[in-house]
């Protein structure tokens, strides 16, 4: 039997004034499945899930949470989802398990409150003040409110940006229980790092468009490559040069960083050690590294996921 289907999205499309957000969006998401939204800033994530959850209304397009409407049923699809925004206001001088509380008594049912605190690690901060809590804690604290009314669908929008390496990890492995749980969950990033380690498929997100969607192995394969060569050179010479070098499947150049992919990771440094000889090319920075959803989303745009 095919699992159910907890999000159907078909054709959304966001405008501001003559600026189309969102341009004709359409993907599923299965039940259990973490389902994630890769791509730049401002290329439509945020947009296309606010939509979903009801805090944009769409200009075209249909969307159907667990089998409600987005537009027709927003309270039954307020029952079945929860929200964590991309910035979350939080009462300040509130106690941890007090805004949980408060939360709580907003909805008929309500998880146990004790249980969710341990499972967000926020034990020993549950009598702290908000405003006392890290970063970290703070995300943590705002996936609780989320999962306060134990919905179906989670929605997680840039949950780790601006924390350090450790509390991302920490949030890594609270999303991966909510999936053990059966929860679909629904996660926007610009952090390829993330999405690969976390979902089961992903739709790369561009200028509005879902310009991919499929598991993470799957689209770094159409890549046909499965190493990276990076190094920097003033002045490069332009793309065709470097594919006329031995094991190079496809070159990317921006100013003067170039990234070389290659099945053959011996053979094309040989070869672009023994031609920028030949040819007094100063080459710097280099480095080798397997291929990745960074380059899946280079190969398609020519620009990078985050632009320096």
């Amino acid at each position: 039997m095919p699992n159910e289907i907890m999000v159907d999205v078909k054709e959304l499309v966001k405008r501001y004034g003559s600026f189309t957000a969102v341009k004709g969006v359409r993907f599923q998401v299965e039940k259990g499945e973490i389902f994630g939204l890769l791509g730049p800033n401002g290329a439509g994530k945020t947009t296309t899930i606010e939509m979903l959850v009801g805090l944009r209304k769409p200009d075209e397009g249909t969307a159907s949470l667990a089998g409600f409407d987005v537009k027709k049923d927003v309270n039954k699809v307020k029952e079945v989802i929860g929200v964590q925004l991309q910035s979350t206001s939080l009462f300040e001088l509130l106690k941890v398990e007090e805004i949980l509380h408060l939360y709580a008594s907003f909805y008929p049912k309500n998880v146990d409150i004790d249980q969710l605190i341990e499972d967000m690690l926020l034990t020993e901060k549950r009598k702290d003040r908000i405003k006392g809590l890290s970063g970290g804690q703070k995300q943590r604290l705002a996936i609780a409110l989320a999962l306060i009314h134990d919905p179906n669908i989670v929605f997680l929008d840039e949950p780790t940006t601006g924390l350090d390496p450790q509390a991302r990890r920490t949030l890594w492995d609270i999303v991966l229980r909510l999936k053990e749980r059966g929860k679909t969950v629904i996660l926007s990033t610009h952090y390829m790092d993330e999405a690969h380690v976390l979902c089961d498929r992903i739709g790369i997100m561009d200028q509005g468009e879902l310009i991919a969607l499929d598991t993470p192995g799957n689209l770094v394969k159409t890549l046909q490559s499965t190493s990276t060569i990076e190094f920097h050179l003033d002045n490069p010479p332009e793309q065709v040069w470097f594919m006329k070098m031995d094991g190079v499947e496809e070159v990317a150049i921006k100013d003067t960083f170039v990234q070389l992919y290659t099945d053959e990771l011996q053979r094309a440094l040989t070869s672009l050690i023994t031609l920028s000889t030949e040819h007094d090319l100063k080459i710097e920075d280099l480095q080798t590294r397997q291929a990745t959803l960074e380059d899946v989303f280079i190969h398609m745009t020519g620009r990078r996921l985050r632009e320096s």
